[in-house]
């Protein structure tokens, strides 16, 4: 499934960093413009359809080319796909957008908002909804959210993240659905300048 495959190549790109240390030499500079941060963890997903409930993968990365003043506004890619479907639906989304944080000594507070598409597939034998009976559906996905990373070393940090998200769907009257997503995960932070050993 190529949507497997994608979201397999975005943790395998979030672990790699964590075996071997990256970029092992290069020139110390004043100031590091430039950042990429990959991640991986565990998300927990209610699915607001009939009280489901999912438990995910999600891997994604970061990367800042600027700083305004105390603001670092950033460009966000993350994936989630279900490792634990439960027995209501299966939901899975890829999502790029904005990101900015607020860097506040190891703390960086930030919000995001995220697009992007999203499946559902229906558990069961699909989900019934008026003389109709849905085996699975696709839309687009809004997502904002907020969340925090806090720096454990000039590399390595912990991310605690939820997003709100919204869903088109037919198989409820109102049309959409609105799941919640809690996730915590592992950050690794690309050093382009590894002699400078900046408080990030």
């Amino acid at each position: 499934m190529k949507f497997k495959k994608t979201l397999t190549s975005l943790a395998l790109l979030s672990a790699l960093p964590l075996a071997r240390n990256a970029l092992a030499q290069s020139t110390p500079a004043a100031t590091q413009q430039l950042q990429l941060s990959t991640f991986v963890g565990g998300t927990g997903t209610f699915n607001d359809l009939a009280g489901g409930k999912n438990l995910d993968i999600t891997a994604g990365a970061d990367i800042t080319v600027l700083t305004f003043r105390r603001f670092r506004p950033a460009a966000e890619i993350r994936g989630s796909y279900p490792i634990d479907e439960g027995t209501i639906s299966s939901q899975k989304n890829f999502l790029l957008g904005p990101k900015v944080d607020y860097p506040l000594g190891r703390f960086h507070p930030y919000a995001n908002f995220l697009v992007g598409r999203g499946g559902i597939d229906y558990l069961r034998g699909g989900y019934i909804f008026g003389n109709v009976r849905y085996l699975s559906s696709n839309t687009l996905v809004l997502s904002p959210g907020v969340g925090l990373d806090y720096n454990l070393t000039h590399q390595l940090a912990v991310k605690v993240d939820f997003q709100y998200q919204h869903w088109n769907t037919p198989a409820v009257a109102s049309g959409s659905i609105s799941p919640k997503a809690t996730t915590l995960a592992a950050v690794y932070i690309f050093d382009f300048n590894p002699r400078h050993h900046h408080t990030q």
